[in-house]
């Protein structure tokens, strides 16, 4: 039996199984709380593997891989450095108020501090975020199909995007946390078989040997521009996805607030170790393979120095770990849509989990479109990070933490943050805008804030 046959069968056994499951999840949906946030019973274990599995997705292992094999290893600094960090800064800082406030969603925080055209807007502004994010996964994931079975990427993209779609519509936050559990497994397995094989043949001494020296660098302090450009995206990773739904979903779905911070933390170092093999097996790669690769470098890696039943065992888990992504990727904004978005101009009889249902199936349609578009992967993932950094972050950190919230400065400063950080996307600057529009989001809301309060003030002394 060749790699393609065993490979086939493996991916549908494991997707019998995977269905299984899901179907089981299904039977604990009841209410608009049990799909959204798994009725916000999750215990450590459960809530830290779901934290984890939903990271350690094409972006690490895949698009980071492919850039860290191009560029060397100061690009990590997004992923899987930056996104890492992110997980521990949100229990240290975020995950214990966020889950005290008893919310299914991260606009509801936005509508209770600020007020409908913040909520509004925070859905407007992080659901097209998770269509290029989905659509990195949904591209990745074809380009295997491609490589193995010489699968047209259009149809690989169309048949993840469905197999995701529908587990996520039976079973909501239920079916990700169960699947994410049991794909954390193979994932660890295969991330830890490819790193052992490779550093069999290449050690890291005759990487920096042989390897060009910047490329070896993780951080390049001697270069003011390399420098700052590293500074941004280990920024951007850092606190990017900290306003988004599908983090903040998981610390929702914990049941307390002390599983929440400990599965951030928990997940968030994991992340990091973890994370580290892919980066340096793509490096290592170069001495293996040749330096000449565009894409797919770690499966096509696996499949030059794995037997061929470690090829099976590495590639299902890639293909379980990616589709574990989509389908927590597409709940995320499918219930910014469904709760924040259309609930309040729908007929009451017309269920919020209807509304789920349909918003799911639209963010799974959407993100098929963009992926077919076409764009550069890693430019996506990055984007999808700044823009809830530049536009988000900022009403956030004031909502959860300033007793006094305005909707005036919080929408001022978020449409200046995003206003500010666009030259960067359009003309693909190398000055990083996202740390520029961050910073002056902050001053903003504090400046029209201020006057708000020194307004209301002088009104009283008036009357």
């Amino acid at each position: 039996m060749g790699i393609e046959q065993a490979l086939l069968i493996s991916i549908a056994v494991y997707l019998t199984i995977t269905f299984g499951v899901v179907l089981w999840s299904k039977e604990q949906i009841h209410t608009e709380e049990d799909f959204i946030v798994a009725g916000r019973r999750l215990p450590l274990l459960l809530s830290s593997a779901t934290l984890l599995a939903t990271w350690f997705g094409a972006g690490t292992i895949l698009t980071a891989s492919d850039e860290v094999y191009a560029e060397g290893l100061r690009v990590s600094a997004l992923e899987p450095y930056g996104a890492g960090l992110c997980l521990i800064l949100a229990g240290v800082f975020f995950a214990k108020p966020l889950w005290e406030m008893k919310l299914l969603t991260l606009s509801d925080l936005y509508l209770l501090r600020f007020g409908r055209k913040m909520e509004v807007l925070s859905v407007i502004l992080v659901v097209p975020g998770y269509m290029g994010w989905i659509a990195v996964q949904l591209t990745a994931l074809a380009g295997i199909l491609n490589l193995f079975f010489a699968l047209p990427i259009i149809w690989g993209i169309l048949i993840v995007a469905t197999i995701a779609t529908i587990f996520t519509l039976f079973g909501g936050m239920w079916s990700v946390t169960l699947t994410d559990a049991i794909l954390l497994i193979l994932i660890t397995v295969g991330v830890l078989m490819l790193g052992y094989e490779v550093f069999s043949i290449v050690s890291w001494e005759q990487m920096r040997r042989e390897l060009p020296a910047e490329d070896m660098v993780w951080v390049p302090l001697r270069d003011p521009g390399s420098f700052m450009k590293w500074t941004g995206l280990l920024v951007v990773g850092s606190l990017g996805n900290i306003p988004g739904q599908d983090l903040t979903q998981r610390i929702f779905s914990a049941k307390s607030s002390k599983v929440a911070r400990n599965a951030c933390l928990i997940s968030g170092v994991g992340y990091i170790l973890l994370g580290t093999i892919p980066v340096l097996t793509a490096l290592a790669a170069r001495l293996i393979l040749g330096p000449d690769l565009e894409h797919s470098v770690l499966p096509t890696l696996a499949r030059e120095i794995l037997s061929p039943a470690m090829v099976v065992v590495f590639v299902l888990a890639l293909i379980s770990v990616v589709i574990s992504t989509i389908d927590s990727a597409i709940l995320a904004p499918a219930s910014l849509i469904a709760r924040n978005l259309i609930r309040p101009y729908v007929r009451s009889e017309i269920s919020t989990l209807v509304l789920l249902h349909g918003s799911v199936v639209f963010m799974a349609v959407a993100s098929v479109m963009v992926a077919i578009m076409g764009e550069d992967t890693y430019s996506i993932l990055e984007s999808s990070y700044a823009i809830a950094l530049v536009g988000m972050f900022v009403p956030l950190c004031f909502g959860l933490f300033w007793k006094n919230p305005s909707e005036k400065a919080a929408v001022t400063a978020t449409v200046c943050g995003v206003l500010i950080w666009l030259p960067e996307v359009i003309w693909d600057l190398d000055y990083p805008l996202t740390l520029v529009a961050t910073a002056s989001a902050f001053l903003i809301y504090f400046a029209v804030s201020s006057w708000e309060n020194a307004n209301q003030e002088t009104g009283a002394q008036e009357i």
